[in-house]
């Protein structure tokens, strides 16, 4: 990393590479979990439920793109073996092992929450202090809100569907 760019960090850069390694983990096992579920999906609306699956999944890889450039930047290194993202992530993976619509979109949702308040509390550490970092977790967060969005609103459709089958 350059002097400068780690002058204008007011903040433990250690501290903040070790959030950015969990934030790194998390965005693949996101990625890996919505890429699976799109092409396992099965139920009513299953084709508009795997295409937003697998626009999150891209978007999330692009997460991971983000975080790793940032870790570089940094002078650190993300985490370069996947069997220890498992160990370093916040929120975990839910394996798409129930195919069903209804049960990945609830799975996404909880993933998507978590990811919220990751991304927040980064937010908050960075303000005032890192600059880049800050832009960067902002334009991840907006994001993450927007998949959550996205994902009740398709629940809610779901939601609708069944009971006008139902009646």
């Amino acid at each position: 990393m350059g002097s400068k760019g780690r002058e204008i960090i007011g903040m433990d850069v250690d501290e903040l590479l070790g959030l950015l390694r969990r934030a790194f983990c998390d965005e693949w096992l996101a990625y890996h979990q919505y890429w699976l579920g799109a092409k396992l999906v099965k139920g009513p609306m299953k084709d508009a439920v795997g295409a937003e699956l697998l626009q999150h999944a891209t978007e999330e890889l692009l997460h991971a793109d983000m975080v790793a450039m940032r870790i570089i930047q940094l002078g650190g290194t993300p985490v370069t073996k996947p069997a220890e993202w498992y160990i370093h992530t916040n929120c975990g993976y839910e394996a798409p092992d129930d195919p069903f619509v209804k049960t990945l979109l609830e799975q996404n949702i909880k993933g998507e929450r978590c990811a919220i308040g990751v991304y927040k509390k980064l937010l908050d550490i960075t303000r005032d202090k890192d600059p880049v970092t800050y832009n960067m977790v902002l334009t991840i967060l907006q994001q993450e809100v927007e998949h959550e969005e996205d994902l009740q609103a398709l629940l809610e459709d779901y939601e609708l569907l069944v009971r006008a089958m139902k009646e």
